[in-house]
């Protein structure tokens, strides 16, 4: 025995109705492409005066854009962020490990240098 459909067929539960009318309106991933393959910026100022004195200024910049977007405009800080690029982690390691390197020769070096003076 079969149970009867509780939908109409055009108001089926699998199918959502169209957001702006049928097949003429945009669906979310095409509004989402052409954003971050444009990119957007979004730009404002918050000021907070009282009796004309500037009390707090807050200024916000927003970029909303795909990584290959962001390099072209040559946006890139997240691949030189040591907390976010584990590249960037060991590119810092290895600059401070090379540091460290140079230090330890010095001090070898000096080391060195006053042994030969209480020698003779």
């Amino acid at each position: 025995m079969t149970t009867p459909n509780r939908f109409p067929p055009e108001r089926s539960a699998a199918r959502f109705p169209e957001p702006y009318g049928s097949g003429g309106g945009a669906n979310l991933a095409d509004i989402l492409e052409r954003v971050l393959d444009k990119g957007v910026v979004i730009a404002g100022d918050i000021r907070i005066n009282l009796l004309d004195i500037e009390l707090l200024t807050i200024k916000l910049r927003l970029i909303v854009a795909s990584v290959d977007k962001a390099k072209e405009m040559g946006i890139d800080w997240w691949e030189t962020d040591p907390a976010l690029s584990s590249r960037a982690r060991k590119d810092e390691l290895t600059r401070e490990n090379a540091e460290l390197r140079e230090r330890l020769a010095r001090l070898e070096e000096l080391e060195t240098g006053h042994v030969r003076e209480e020698a003779p």
